[in-house]
């Protein structure tokens, strides 16, 4: 720029403003003396102190508030500290299991006492109160529910007026002289009862000279034990005494003791295979036995039974009856079947497990062997009798009775056909057995003590005239016949067929369960 420029410029109005603001120093570009900084700091002072003092007053306001109360609480840290245990705690026991619960636990269980009112050095206490070697004990507990009202003993009654009182009445009535019997029949099986709890066919006579000085005749085979001794059961049971309760309830517990301890554990099986005939004392042994569990409701009785009704189901033929064979061979007769079915029946009473399969097959078998027009049963087949056997030089003679229209008639009416009018089968079949009614044979063959059993139980359920004829003729046969002196006072003679194998024990027994007709079982039909 030329001089005359910078002139210009100076000399107008805007420039000598710029000029006189551009040519003053900056704030930064002063210089002070040391009066001026000092005169600069005593302005400020009131105002510092003022603020100093203010910040102090703050520090100690925050640093006296507890700030500690806004803070989150830490949760506490556990520390586990693992200890390793004794060596001989850390070895697994041994627990040893034995084959059998022990009596006691077994007996808790049980929701009443079994023998309640044995004393404590009666030789039954332990009768029933023990299982025995084999016993399912997944059976535990188990209770017979009494209520049957087929073949269940309900409403009958023994000598001690258990099953309502059918003993009193009869002594009270016209068949006192029945009951007087039946009280001798009884004490004669009392006192010929082995110590073992059984009735021994051939060695009963040990036990002979309580009644009087003699020693008895009439002997049998000794492979029957087992059916024998059921038999003297039965007749015991059916006049009331039970395990539990009853004036004979000794003889009872023990000859249950000894049918318990003859069954094999693992078959089921009461007694040996000894003779061909072995099914005949099974099925009379499970007879009594089922009836024995009916009244006592022992656990371990009902095991025994149970076996027992298992071995009779798989001695049936398929979807038929039964023989002598187990397995069975395909064969059956009418005499076997009939025990098989009331066996089977007993148990269906004490609430057992029992197949209804094997009424069917054994009503089948009585229509197949069954003679319409004549109304007789047959033995092994279509209308042939059965064998009887007299016992000297084994012949087979003329049979004298209707045993097996009996044993046929008997079994339709307990497995259903009980009225005459709907099965006219049944007035045959009673209409032939009165042409043979119950006559003492001075020779001992016409006595078939196994005939007038079953014909009076099927004639007492016919009723009617039926049982009008029979009843008289059999009271006449016994009374007459039953034995007055020396040690065989009460028994009969064991003198017709089969009288040579069952003995004394077996005709005594018959007899007197002939006698119990009148309260054993109800009257099924309602006939009177």
């Amino acid at each position: 720029m030329t001089e005359e420029q910078r002139f210009f410029h100076m000399t107008t109005p805007e420039y000598s403003t710029y000029q006189i603001e551009s040519t003053l120093p900056r704030a930064w570009e002063e210089e002070h003396s040391f009066n001026d900084v000092l005169y600069d700091w005593m302005e400020r002072a009131p105002w510092l102190a003022v603020s100093g003092a203010a910040h102090m007053l703050a520090f100690f306001v925050l640093t006296a508030f507890p700030w500690d109360a806004f803070q989150k609480s830490e949760p506490p840290i556990l520390i586990a500290q693992v200890v390793t245990p004794p060596e001989d705690l850390l070895e697994e026991p041994e627990l040893e299991l034995p084959e059998d619960p022990p009596e006691e636990e077994l007996l808790d269980e049980i929701d009443e006492p079994i023998l309640t009112e044995v004393e404590v050095d009666s030789p039954t206490d332990s009768v029933l109160t023990e299982p025995f070697a084999g016993d399912d004990v997944s059976l535990y507990p188990a209770e017979a529910n009494n209520t049957n009202d087929v073949i269940g003993l309900g409403p009958g009654g023994g000598i001690t007026g258990q099953r309502g009182g059918g003993f009193q009445k009869l002594k009270k009535g016209k068949n006192a002289k029945m009951a007087d019997a039946l009280v001798d029949a009884l004490e004669w099986l009392k006192h010929h009862q082995s110590p073992d709890g059984s009735w021994d066919a051939d060695g009963f006579t040990d036990e002979c000279g309580e009644i009087g000085n003699t020693i008895c005749e009439g002997t049998g085979y000794s492979q029957h034990d087992a059916g024998i001794t059921g038999l003297a059961l039965l007749a015991f049971l059916s006049a009331g005494s039970t395990t539990n309760d009853g004036i004979y309830r000794d003889q009872v517990a023990m000859g249950v003791k000894f049918l318990r301890e003859i069954q094999d554990p693992d078959t089921g099986l009461i007694g040996e295979k000894s003779s061909h005939e072995f099914l005949y004392n099974h099925a009379i042994a499970t007879l009594a036995l089922c009836e024995a569990y009916y009244d006592s409701k022992s656990p371990f009785l009902k095991i025994t039974c149970q076996k027992a009704v298992n071995y009779i189901q798989r001695a049936r033929n398929p979807y038929g009856a039964w023989r002598y064979d187990e397995p069975p061979m395909g064969t059956s007769d009418t005499s076997v079947t009939g025990w098989m079915v009331f066996a089977l029946k007993a148990a269906e009473g004490a609430k057992l497990d029992v197949d209804k399969g094997a009424y069917d097959g054994a009503m089948s078998w009585l229509d197949e062997v069954t003679d319409p027009a004549s109304g007789r049963v047959g033995y092994s087949e279509f209308g042939n009798r059965s064998s009887r056997i007299t016992g000297v030089n084994d012949h087979f003679p003329t049979e004298k009775g209707e045993a097996m229209t009996a044993v046929g008639l008997l079994c339709r009416i307990f497995m259903g056909q009980d009225d005459p009018k709907e099965y006219p089968i049944l007035k045959k079949h009673g209409d032939l057995m009165v042409r043979t009614l119950p006559e003492w044979d001075p020779d001992g063959f016409g006595n078939d003590m196994y005939y007038w059993y079953y014909g009076t139980y099927a004639m007492f359920q016919m009723g009617g005239s039926h049982w009008k004829q029979w009843e008289a003729a059999l009271q006449e046969t016994l009374l007459k016949n039953q034995r007055e002196d020396g040690d065989e006072k009460g028994s009969w003679d064991p003198n017709g067929p089969w009288g040579f194998a069952g003995g004394r024990v077996y005709s005594t027994a018959m007899m007197a369960l002939c006698i119990e007709v009148y309260f054993r079982y109800p009257n099924i039909t309602g006939a009177r």
